[in-house]
């Protein structure tokens, strides 16, 4: 075992998370197995990174679907606007001319000569609406020209919003790329590592937060007989995660037969009908905050700096959780590992 080491794929290379300590693994059991435990943290804290990148990835690709659709509305739009501008250029720039020459019909001129009272007031409503429809083309012309003007500008800003949205698409692709790498090298060495112990290495890396057994039936029957509506509710998740007890450990997986610490928070809760955040950090920022003091039978309850770990309280001081490779579902003391937060949903 001594010639085993735990390497990242490039610790030269910028990542969110802490760089991978690269050195050989130590040879002593306790060294060996804090040191494995350390780096499988921050193989779970790789996999929610690229949970959120993969989220994140979306998101952008969905803005650039907007922004693309909005420039080519715009663009048509404006087109649409510009032809009917060229189309009535001709006309107006024709009325143009003639007012600059002075054409304009003076109403009370236009009473001269008149046979009658009457033919005097019909002489000069023709002249006033013949000098109205002819400001009227003008302005007209003028708004079909500011129309243009603006839709242009929107298409624009839309085709900058398109083109930037590309652009945060790449990085945010590059990076996913970046981290999917990091974490499968991870995912590797600790899966090498791990298997590779001794019979009595791999029962002390099993039993390293000091596994519960439990009367499932005895125990949930307790949860379900506990008064008030959201815990009775919150039983059913309690339930749902109790019944993956002894299955494995996988990285990235939420069931149903495998289950990274946030997938299995997040298929318990999937089989009560609620949906709780994927990941483990935003699992616990994400429902109502209760204090260690306060926790009630499927709060979804935070561990280590950062939030790199979850399990689910199922009361009596207890969670069952999804630990680690090698490591199936179990019961643990919910003080096994350092807290650092609480939610309820």
């Amino acid at each position: 075992m001594a010639s085993t080491s735990v390497v990242a794929a490039d610790p030269a290379a910028p990542a969110p998370a802490d760089a991978v300590d690269t050195s050989p693994l130590p040879d002593d059991a306790d060294g060996l197995l804090e040191r494995l435990a350390e780096v499988s943290r921050q193989a779970q804290e790789a996999s929610d990174e690229v949970q959120e990148n993969s989220r994140a990835l979306d998101d952008t690709r969905a803005q650039l679907d907007r922004a693309n659709r909005a420039a080519k509305y715009y663009s048509a739009e404006s087109q649409r606007a510009r032809a009917d501008v060229e189309a009535n250029r001709g006309p107006v720039t024709e009325l143009s001319q003639s007012l600059y020459r002075g054409a304009v019909i003076d109403p009370v001129s236009a009473m001269a000569g008149s046979a009658n009272p009457q033919d005097a007031i019909d002489r000069r409503a023709f002249a006033s609406a013949l000098n109205a429809d002819r400001t009227n083309t003008l302005s007209t012309f003028q708004d079909g020209l500011k129309k243009a003007a603006d839709l242009e500008s929107k298409a624009n800003r839309s085709k900058a919003s398109a083109d930037f949205q590309l652009n945060q698409l790449e990085i945010r692709q590059g990076q996913l790329d970046e981290r999917t790498r990091d974490l499968d090298g991870l995912k590797k060495d600790i899966s090498t590592a791990v298997d590779g112990l001794s019979p009595d290495q791999k029962q002390r890396w099993v039993d390293r937060n000091g596994p519960i057994d439990v009367d499932v039936e005895e125990f949930l029957g307790k949860v379900a007989g506990a008064a008030g509506d959201a815990v009775s509710n919150a039983g059913g998740a309690v339930g749902a995660a109790m019944g993956k007890l002894g299955s494995p450990y996988s990285w990235g997986a939420t069931g149903p037969d495998s289950f990274d610490c946030s997938g299995l928070m997040f298929w318990a809760y999937q089989q009560i009908g609620k949906s709780v955040p994927r990941t483990s950090s935003a699992q616990v920022a994400g429902g109502t905050s209760v204090s260690r003091g306060e926790l009630q039978p499927g709060d979804i309850v935070g561990f280590y700096p950062g939030v790199t770990h979850v399990g689910m309280y199922i009361g009596d001081g207890k969670i069952v959780h999804a630990s680690d490779y090698g490591i199936p579902v179990q019961v643990v003391s919910v003080d096994s590992m350092p807290f650092a937060g609480a939610a309820r949903y």
